[in-house]
């Protein structure tokens, strides 16, 4: 289980269905095509000599990130209606590596881990994975988890569901580590603000308690295929509304191979 699958179940358990399940395939998206972008750039960036960290290299970058990403998947440009829109569209992730470098001073940061895969089995042997986009280190061993934003900081009354994704990789690090990370930092290049929070262990058992839950409510959808949609404004944003009841469509057969690599989160009894 992943915080963005995990995320999916609570906004819409079909829309979990169609993305953990069905695994179908999505059109991409503006907004996310540049959010990886912008991402490799960064994760680039980091692999240059801390002088040379400039915004004019971290510039220099995008093209040829473009051009990779452009290899790796073709589709990425039915997103744009001519040249002027993909020029429009690559401004706006220009300016988004502007915005990091009055937020941040990379030449006085040495990553100890960039796009870092982090893998661990809680107690109830549900198993969890994500990506961390930076971990710092500092000297007296502290733990630092960045995660890079393109778009806008949240409302405060959001904050709690921003930080859930952060506190699901708190949750991973301690149970690997033994130790809670010193800080989570969202970093939001939408309209450069930060957005930190210093976890506690107590908040972190009471959210594995709440996976452990929501496994529980994930396999009890698989084992009866009734994975409920659940209306809400993100709605407006979803690739499957042909296929959704709330929206006239007709839900197709679960395919029981989906469900079997979907239940395999859990890790097997010893």
């Amino acid at each position: 289980m992943s915080p963005s699958r995990a995320k999916d179940f609570q906004q819409c358990p079909l829309l979990f269905r169609f993305r953990a399940v069905d695994r179908l395939p999505e059109p991409p998206s503006a907004a996310a095509v540049k959010g990886s972008l912008v991402h490799a750039v960064l994760e680039r960036l980091f692999d240059l000599p801390a002088a040379g960290r400039t915004e004019e290299a971290a510039q220099s970058l995008l093209d040829p990130e473009w051009s990779r990403l452009q290899a790796e998947r073709p589709d990425v440009v039915s997103m744009f209606a001519g040249p002027e829109d993909l020029g429009a569209w690559l401004a706006q992730a220009r300016s988004l590596l502007t915005q990091y470098f009055r937020m941040e001073n990379p030449q006085r940061l040495e990553p100890a881990e960039r796009e870092m895969l982090v893998e661990t089995e809680l107690a109830s042997g549900v198993l969890l994975r994500g990506f961390v986009d930076r971990l710092d280190v500092a000297p007296n061993g502290a733990v630092r988890v960045v995660d890079y934003k393109t778009g806008k900081a949240p409302n405060p009354r959001f904050q709690d569901e921003a930080l859930f994704q952060m506190r699901f990789y708190a949750l991973m690090l301690w149970r690997l580590n033994g130790t809670v990370p010193a800080r989570l930092q969202l970093v939001y290049l939408g309209n450069g603000r930060t957005l930190t929070h210093d976890p506690v262990e107590a908040e972190l058992v009471a959210l594995e308690k709440h996976l452990d839950r929501l496994w529980e409510t994930i396999s009890a959808a698989a084992a009866t295929g009734d994975f409920q949609p659940r209306v809400s404004r993100l709605c407006d944003w979803c690739s499957f509304q042909s296929l959704c009841p709330k929206f006239g469509g007709e839900v197709p057969p679960m395919p029981p191979e989906g469900v079997e690599h979907l239940l395999t989160a859990r890790a097997a009894p010893q």
